[in-house]
């Protein structure tokens, strides 16, 4: 599969971080005051879990140290109408679990116990290949550079009896390295997971027990635990999560790779989190780290364009509206959160939705633009219209596909049919990428180019920075800098192309079988017999089972993605039923090699009709397409990790 060269990295492992350019802010800006906070909120949450059918929400924010403001939304327990505590009612912040697995990971770096720029072999009792020649450092991991292709399977599981220990689990399922260390930022569930076997490892404790005693504890979360079950002190303050709160709570999400999601927290233990690390470490009269090591931890790393927001340990930069703001994101199937550390404001931000709800626009993204626009307001920039803006916007046109992708396993396919498009528009010389980055009224959202190959979204604050990588491809640089775009520059991985061989040779088998029985009822009701000899005969029924073979695949693809939906998605038990599938893709290929003989028969065949030899032809070619198309894939992949 066709693949660019990353972006050589500069040698030095930090940078300091860019200075924000000085904008005059709006003197009309309100006070961040908890009485302020509650009317704007007020105004704003009951109406956005209603529209988006959330069952509930809460929210927590901390200034200077202490907490500001805090207040649930909506239920707990929709079907009870059971209200949100932030005190009390549990949530799971998901991937922001990690920033609490990098902590505890930087706790043990500056003990010299761990090295980040060390090989990661160095820790652990089985190896990660060293595919590009060079090794993976702990620094690699902590800002998503392993190289390591996407992995979902066991991410998460149906009950606690399938939950394994991450000793068992993560030399089970290591992902394939897909770009040298160091170079593509690629989130990765998988690497957080690897670190925390490191802490576990060194450390001598399990990793919940390590948590719980160096980070959690220390900080008074009472209500906070990676553990899974819940303990029983806690399991009656779990919130209920819900796809559509008119849909009926779901059940409790097992998280296999818990150090990467697991957490379960009340939005008050999460604010002493935030309060330690805007104060570098410190919270009350406890020190969970030193204040240079929680500098070094907030500190910009290499790699990524000036003008862009880049990866720290573990947090990465959000800046916006003239504030440096590092934070992280988090979501499980059910609950979906954000938290936000304004370094030099002194402020944090906090927000969890136990509903994903119905709106194509992230809610907590709307939330925090609101909130940012409210209290840390800055004039619209003023930028002019570049001379090269059409010029440049068509240059970059093209399909493009993200770093964090499925790309040697059997899941690649979700890769092409993700594919993005930057798309130029004419009438304004702006670019939209297709289907990624819509406002609030459902359209794309537009960039305007502001600077030469960096542009900015016309009606918000969203970058794109276009840079070249060694092959000269385009590379999009993100506002998300866990991952980018890079341009598609083989015709075979383009999504077009292969909407049109999958497409047309589905077509063509799918009509194939439609007329066979139509064919025969026109024979019959003419009196018009098959005219055809009996090697023919035998070779045209074999045909017709070769399209049923397909169609079997067909069937047994869409369930199995069917079961990838539901809660634990496949797992280990669904591998039966994968071999199955690759047994009967493998008949295809088989298939494809009996049109192409029966093609080539008929041809030669004196008594068939000119069109019915035609129509061999492209059912050979269909056949073949077909084939091509699940082999080029991975759809036949011998490795079930996925």
């Amino acid at each position: 599969m066709g693949q660019g060269a990353a972006p050589k990295v500069p040698a030095t492992k930090s940078q300091p971080a860019p200075k924000i350019a000085e904008q005059k802010i709006t003197p009309s800006a309100p006070e961040l005051t908890a009485t302020d906070l509650e009317s704007f909120l007020d105004g704003l949450m009951p109406l956005q879990l209603e529209r988006a059918n959330i069952a509930g929400a809460v929210i927590a924010i901390v200034k200077d140290g202490k907490l500001l403001f805090s207040k649930g939304y909506g239920y707990s327990d929709y079907e009870n109408k059971v209200p949100v505590s932030p005190e009390n009612t549990l949530f799971r912040p998901g991937s922001i679990s990690k920033t609490l697995t990098w902590t505890c990971v930087m706790q043990l770096v500056e003990q010299g116990k761990l090295d980040l720029d060390r090989d990661v072999n160095t820790y652990i009792d089985f190896k990660v290949p060293a595919i590009f020649g060079k090794p993976t450092t702990l620094r690699d991991v902590m800002t998503h550079r392993p190289g390591l292709e996407e992995t979902i399977k066991d991410l998460f599981v149906g009950s606690e009896k399938d939950l394994r220990p991450i000793a068992q689990y993560l030399p089970a399922h290591l992902p394939h390295q897909i770009y040298p260390p160091g170079t593509i930022p690629a989130y990765s569930n998988y690497a957080t997971t690897l670190a925390a076997y490191i802490v576990q490892r060194v450390s001598g404790e399990q990793f919940e027990d390590y948590v719980e005693a160096h980070v959690i504890k220390p900080l008074g979360m009472a209500h906070a635990t990676f553990r899974q079950p819940l303990p029983d002190g806690l399991q009656p303050l779990m919130s209920n999560g819900y796809h559509l709160a008119s849909e009926g709570a779901k059940g409790f999400e097992f998280v296999e790779v818990a150090p990467a999601g697991s957490l379960s927290a009340s939005a008050e233990s999460m604010t002493h989190f935030m309060i330690a690390h805007l104060q570098n470490g410190r919270y009350g009269s406890v020190q969970i780290l030193k204040p240079e090591t929680a500098a070094l931890m907030h500190q910009r790393q290499q790699g990524w364009p000036a003008s862009m927001n880049a990866m720290c340990l573990g947090f990465y930069e959000e800046s916006r509206n003239g504030q440096r703001i590092i934070g992280h994101g988090g979501d499980t199937e059910w609950f979906h959160s954000d938290m936000h550390l304004l370094l030099d404001a002194n402020v944090g931000f906090f927000v969890s939705y136990n509903s994903a709800g119905k709106d194509d626009v992230s809610p907590r993204g709307v939330l925090f633009d609101k909130f940012m626009d409210r209290y840390f307001p800055v004039p619209a920039p003023n930028e002019p219209v570049l001379s090269t803006a059409a010029q440049d916007a068509r240059s970059v046109a093209g399909p493009y596909e993200i770093s964090r992708r499925f790309e040697t396993n059997i899941l690649s396919v979700l890769t092409v049919l993700g594919e993005a498009k930057v798309v130029a528009d004419p009438k304004d010389n702006t670019i939209y990428i297709d289907e990624f980055f819509k406002d609030l009224n459902g359209q794309p959202k537009h960039f305007r180019e502001v600077s030469p190959m960096l542009f900015r979204a016309v009606n918000g604050t969203e970058k794109l920075d276009f840079v070249k990588d060694a092959n000269g491809n385009w590379l999009i640089y993100l506002d998300y800098p866990f991952m980018l775009f890079q341009q598609v520059d083989h015709t075979l991985d383009r999504k077009t192309f292969n909407y049109v061989v999958i497409g047309s040779s589905i077509c063509v088998i799918a009509l194939t079988l439609l007329f066979w029985p139509l064919a025969a009822m026109q024979r019959k009701h003419y009196a018009k017999p098959l005219t055809l000899s009996e090697p023919a005969r035998r070779l045209r029924t074999l045909v017709r089972i070769v399209c049923f073979v397909v169609v079997a695949f067909l069937v047994g693809g869409a369930f199995l993605l069917n079961d990838l939906e539901k809660p634990g998605g496949l797992g280990s038990a669904g591998d039966f039923k994968i071999r199955l599938l690759q047994i009967i893709g493998l008949l295809t290929g088989i298939g494809a090699l009996i049109a192409i003989y029966n093609a080539a028969k008929s041809w030669g065949d004196a008594q068939q009709w000119f069109w019915y030899k035609l129509w061999n032809v492209l059912l050979a070619v269909a056949c073949v397409g077909f084939f091509w198309f699940i082999y080029h894939w991975h759809f036949l992949h011998f490795n079930l990790q996925y």
